[in-house]
């Protein structure tokens, strides 16, 4: 089966399985897993930020950092398309009173500051309104066929949320795909928020876990909810060599780019296929069906008979994702599966 659901279906490497078993380690919920906190401070470093903490996951990730920024009773600004507000069970209005104003994404996955403009209230001081207090983007943006907020727009959200007061939080899940995407360090995309997580789970291959970074008494914050959300860990070494394995071949990531590139422009070629291959910019592609004898639920029906699996992504929209576990020989093939599924009709 070529595997083209999500990048989350990476498996470690074995110098990841190796790391794993010969990791040092502690007790982290005590603070003394020796891994954990190495992975801890080269992500801090990576990202240009005081501190990190590993959580087990990105949704955990984000929880425990809007919990942070943000009082009961307030709001968060999010993109209407963001995994954040779409994926991730309003897990800040169930668990600390807070709720999401959801602002329309652009499709180059940016949010409009006039939107963000009208989260805020006219009149502050009205009790009727919660007050905005955290602005959430996403780079990239998975919902926007993983495009990569450009540097112009993260800084013009900076000034604008500096001007207002309040924090921005960056769900990086896939930050690494936009940093190699624009040829920078991490820490140049990372500058533009106050806080920002992003997964080790998902492109870079390692099993489990996510980091959350940002001041030091930021993540002294993080470390309290994430006991209190049940993701304290013991000896979490196990899970941090491998995070400490991946921060050392992002760079591979250029690879899944180049896949994903050819894998459009494949797709472009078959009759029946609507996508722009001028848009993918990283590892995920957005396209539709435009044959009408299928629907996007027999198409991916008939494709994963034949050994393709792809998913729809909302609005009824296919998504392929690029990964480790996929080769230039597997996308070939992807292609070939999609020619022949349109040319015979649904299984």
């Amino acid at each position: 089966m070529i595997e083209l659901r999500s990048d989350t279906f990476t498996l470690p490497t074995s110098a990841m399985l190796r790391a794993m078993g010969e990791a040092p380690l502690g007790d982290d919920v005590y603070g003394e897993d020796p891994t954990v906190r190495e992975l801890e401070e080269r992500a801090a470093h990576v990202l240009g930020k005081e501190a990190a903490c590993l959580l087990p996951s990105g949704t955990m990730a984000n929880l425990a950092s809007i919990l942070v920024h943000c009082p009961r009773g307030s709001k968060a600004l999010v993109g209407a398309e963001s995994d954040i507000y779409v994926y991730e069970a309003a897990g800040a209005s169930v668990c600390g009173g807070v709720a999401y104003e959801p602002l329309p994404n652009q499709p180059d996955g940016t949010i409009e500051l006039a939107d963000l403009r009208r989260g805020f209230p006219d009149d502050p001081d009205d009790p009727q309104f919660a007050l905005p207090a955290l602005i959430c983007l996403e780079n990239t943006q998975n919902r926007c066929g993983g495009a990569v907020l450009p540097f112009h727009y993260l800084a013009e959200v900076r000034r604008f949320a500096d001007e207002r007061g309040v924090p921005v939080h960056l769900d990086g899940a896939r930050l690494f795909n936009a940093a190699v995407a624009l040829g920078v360090p991490a820490s140049e995309i990372a500058r533009y928020a106050d806080s920002v997580q992003f997964c080790l789970s998902k492109g870079l291959s390692a099993p489990i876990g996510s980091i959350a970074a940002g001041t030091r008494d930021f993540v002294t914050s993080v470390r309290r909810v994430r006991k209190m959300l049940g993701g304290g860990m013991r000896q979490a070494g196990v899970i941090a060599a491998a995070g400490i394995v991946a921060l050392g071949e992002v760079d591979r990531l250029a690879e899944d780019h180049a896949n994903a590139r050819l894998l459009a422009d494949g797709l472009a070629d078959v009759p029946g296929i609507e996508i722009d291959p001028s848009s993918v910019r990283t590892n995920i592609l957005m396209f539709r069906v435009k044959d009408p004898r299928f629907t996007w639920q027999s198409f991916v029906d008939s494709t994963r008979v034949r050994g393709l699996s792809i998913a729809e992504l909302g609005h009824g929209r296919l998504r392929a994702v690029t990964h480790a576990g996929v080769s230039a020989a597997d996308v070939t093939k992807a292609v070939e599966i999609v020619r022949a599924t349109l040319a015979t009709g649904p299984a």
